[in-house]
């Protein structure tokens, strides 16, 4: 999701409240909003400080998410990388609605 280690970005040199987005957009739209879920597969911190990390899925729809991953206080984070995956049931040319 981002490395802000090796260009002193705010992840790494700011204090306080700290939020990245990225936008995700499905490959394929679903037919109605699927469940999202968000996983830390990489968390790269300095050692000297509280380990402080949030990650979600923020406005689903059928056509993608926002990922969002949020630190506080004094954290100072690195690197991270996050997984995610979304379940639930596609759109089908195939079907129609009669009524």
């Amino acid at each position: 999701m981002f490395s802000d280690y090796e260009n002193n970005g705010k992840m790494w040199s700011g204090k306080g409240t700290r939020q990245r987005k990225k936008t995700i957009v499905f490959s394929e739209r679903f037919d109605d909003p699927p469940a999202v879920h968000v996983a830390m597969s990489l968390l790269d911190l300095d050692k000297g400080t509280n380990v402080r990390a949030d990650a979600q899925a923020k406005n689903i729809s059928t056509t993608g998410f926002d990922l969002i991953f949020r630190t506080w206080d004094d954290t100072r984070v690195a690197r991270v990388r996050l997984s995610w995956i979304a379940m639930g049931a596609l759109v089908d040319e195939e079907s129609w609605d009669l009524y």
